[in-house]
């Protein structure tokens, strides 16, 4: 290059670069969840070697992934050079209310780097490409592998519990009698439920493996003589009786077609006076950024599902029987779409 060649702005460039690098530091922050690293730091500031001691790691690694990580504030240092928590590297401890450690150590497991690295096959096909990758379904998947499934599940799970509090702030529950929880987990909604509406009875739906700790949970809720459980699969037909039917992030896990199957069903199930709540990720008709534009790339690769726009929303709950009467936000990125039978 000449001495007097230009100077141009390569600032959209630079801009551009740490975007793509953003998978680096997306292990970064794996690593340090799977490590330990935020727990280790919940007292006291450390440096790096007495990090790396606790942690059983290589004190000069260990520094340079916790100087990369204060750059984009997941840790900090202290002008003395030890190193301590911020209020998101709080969100990697175990015991922090809202913990991001599960789904932090998700993004790591090598299972998950091969899945997302088929990305380009599904944008070309526009089909799922995890069951041809796999050789069966992505939840035939999920039961083979065992330890897989755990890791998955308990991350998105513990994101979907940090929305829980949103949600029961969000909304009124204490006008229902009975309360059914489609595919509802473990029952953690399903519990901060029947704590705001103390006249109501639960009824929590799902999977027998999903639900094998939900006893314990409403026991230690409170709510326990309240709520039963049964089993049944996403497309089964709903326990009867409710006024109340809540299906938290349980749409857009289905194509079109099984969609409006779960909504008949829950069409078939519902009173004449009850409520269909549809707690998910409304996608704004424009395309400012929103996660769950995000959230819909996984179910792109995954399951071959989407998440929605209000407008979309609104034709397949008409298709399956359905009015939306209102929408009603919440501090989280997660909407409640209220609906009655028509």
């Amino acid at each position: 290059m000449s001495a007097s060649a230009e100077v141009r702005d390569q600032s959209d460039s630079y801009a551009l670069l740490e975007l793509i690098q953003g998978a680096v530091i997306t292990q970064a922050i794996s690593v340090a969840a799977r490590l330990g690293i935020a727990d280790v730091l919940a007292d006291a500031p450390l440096s790096a070697e007495d990090i790396a001691l606790r942690v059983e790691a290589d004190p000069r690694a260990t520094h340079r992934i916790l100087r990369a990580l204060s750059g984009h504030g997941v840790f900090a240092v202290r002008p003395d050079g030890r190193y301590e928590n911020t209020a998101l590297s709080n969100k990697l401890r175990e015991d922090a209310q809202d913990s991001m450690r599960k789904f932090a150590q998700l993004m790591s497991h090598p299972l998950l780097h091969e899945e997302w690295g088929h990305l380009l096959t599904t944008v070309q096909t526009g089909e799922a490409n995890l069951p041809k990758l796999r050789g069966m379904s992505t939840l035939d998947f999920f039961h083979a592998n065992h330890a897989y499934a755990a890791a998955f599940f308990q991350a998105f799970g513990k994101v979907s519990e940090s929305e829980t509090d949103p949600v029961l702030a969000a909304y009124d529950f204490s006008r229902f009698r009975t309360v059914v929880d489609v595919i509802g987990g473990r029952g953690y909604l399903l519990a901060g439920v029947l704590q705001q509406a103390p006249n109501a009875k639960g009824v929590l739906y799902d999977f027998e493996i999903a639900t094998v700790d939900s006893a314990s949970l409403f026991e230690e809720a409170g709510v326990a003589d309240r709520c039963t459980v049964e089993h049944g699969g996403y497309l089964g037909k709903l326990p009867k009786g409710g006024d109340a039917y809540l299906f938290k992030r349980i749409i857009h896990n289905f194509s079109e077609e099984d969609a409006l199957t779960a909504l008949r069903n829950a069409r078939e199930a519902i009173g004449p006076d009850g409520k269909l709540l549809c707690i998910e990720y409304l996608l704004p008709e424009n395309n400012e950024r929103h996660i769950g534009h995000t959230i819909d790339l996984w179910l792109m690769l995954m399951i071959g599902s989407q998440d929605r726009t209000l407008a979309q929303y609104t034709e397949l709950f008409a298709r399956a029987g359905f009015k939306i009467s209102r929408v009603i936000p919440t501090a989280s990125p997660i909407s409640i779409i209220e609906a009655i039978p028509v």
